[in-house]
């Protein structure tokens, strides 16, 4: 990608109306734009880092067997009806829509019910289970607070996988295989040494559920952990109860606030017995499908890793998710020569600034500000050397190779 071919554009103050470091620094970098409250669209470069996250996600839920759909985002009143989930007394962030014909749609918060729906047409009996089914699709929920950039909106993109199982004992053993997935993925994007695991509500149909809370300041949720953080706790379940169950002491605990950027939950029967999702077992009986569900914000992982990396210089993106490995800045008649051939040997891995009216100073804090991991400097100066300038972004780190050195690391 060159600088000079795209309409993106950094800005050097922050949008009025921003108030999360997440906002601010995407949107001054050219990575998002704000559309209304709790609605932001997502430029070229966002989009890199948001198709880089879901690779990921992808790639962890390849390896242990998962299908990926895609489902309608409107939805049909009447399976809601049957699970007691439309009524907005139940649930109260819906968007609905009145069609010109008569009757209501909603815009889909979370996919249980169509996805239980749909697989009544493909189960029918045990030979056809488990089945592992994942979406990474947008959502739409009326959120009261829509204040924290890409950490809450009203639109946002979510990974949804059902799992669905002729047994509890494969419901479990599904659900262990989903622990460790998460935590490589959490790994793989950078955020895993302080991303947690922590027991929260399980709602009517189990004592515990289980959030991936990763630490951070601008967390809405507080978290209590023990010494080690081997223990973990969302504060709606800390209680005299759950230390008793545990066997803990509170003053053995601290409190974090922390960002729930995943969750996962065995719903059991909470939605195939309300939908009718039945099989035929070994010894030809009806019987209910046992279900699990897991869920990741993709858009809130790019706002949390935005939350934990960015210092006051602007963004600092971890090569995994990063739109482009190099930010190659050309200075000078030569400088630009030499630009040109190494971005030709590779140019999917450079974001290249070949702007001829902006100033060295002006474009070194543009690559600062987008934060790609490394920044490649070709100038006059360094090439009368024989030498180009290599920067790490996190530490600022100068390394200087010559050409052909850099080419052969490509």
């Amino acid at each position: 990608m060159r600088f000079s071919k795209t309409f993106i554009k950094t800005l050097r103050n922050a949008p009025k109306d921003e108030t999360a470091k997440n906002g601010i620094l995407l949107t001054r970098a050219g990575y998002i734009y704000k559309e209304l409250a709790g609605i932001y669209d997502y430029l070229p470069l966002g989009l890199r880092v948001i198709e880089n996250i879901k690779s990921i996600i992808r790639d962890e839920l390849g390896k242990i067997g998962c299908e990926e759909v895609s489902l309608s985002l409107l939805q049909n009143p009447e399976l809601w009806e049957k699970t007691g989930r439309w009524d907005d007394k139940e649930v109260d962030i819906w968007f609905k829509t009145k069609l010109s014909a008569g009757g209501e749609l909603g815009l889909a918060p979370t996919h249980e019910e169509p996805i239980t729906s749909l697989l009544k047409s493909y189960v029918k009996s045990y030979k056809d289970l488990p089945l592992y089914v994942y979406q990474i699709q947008n959502k739409f929920r009326n959120e009261l607070r829509a204040k924290s950039g890409i950490l809450r909106g009203r639109e946002f993109l979510m990974k949804d996988l059902y799992s669905f199982t002729a047994t509890e004992e494969e419901l479990n053993d599904f659900y262990s295989k989903v622990e460790i997935a998460y935590k490589n993925i959490f790994d793989r994007l950078g955020i895993g040494s302080d991303t947690f695991e922590a027991f929260a509500s399980g709602g009517i149909f189990s004592k515990y559920s289980h959030e991936f809370q990763t630490v951070t300041e601008v967390g809405e949720d507080t978290v209590w952990f023990n010494k080690d953080n081997s223990l973990a706790f969302n504060d709606e379940v800390f209680n005299d109860e759950v230390l008793s169950e545990f066997n803990c002491k509170k003053e053995d605990f601290t409190a974090k606030k922390a960002c729930e950027v995943g969750n996962i939950f065995k719903l059991k029967f909470k939605y195939s017995e309300p939908l009718d999702l039945k099989f035929m077992n070994q010894e030809n009986q009806n019987q209910t499908v046992y279900m699990g569900c897991y869920g990741i914000g993709v858009s809130r992982l790019m706002g949390v890793i935005v939350e934990k990396f960015a210092d006051e210089k602007g963004l600092i993106w971890p090569e995994n998710v990063a739109p482009f490995k190099y930010h190659l800045v050309a200075i000078g008649e030569n400088g630009e020569k030499e630009a040109e051939k190494i971005y030709e040997k590779n140019e999917n891995l450079f974001f290249y600034d070949d702007r001829k009216s902006v100033r060295f100073g002006e474009k070194m804090s543009d690559a600062e500000l987008m934060g790609i991991p490394y920044v490649v400097l070709v100038s006059d100066r360094l090439l009368a050397e024989g030498k180009i300038e290599i920067t790490k972004r996190e530490t600022n780190e100068k390394t200087l190779l010559t050409t052909d050195e850099f080419i052969a690391k490509l």
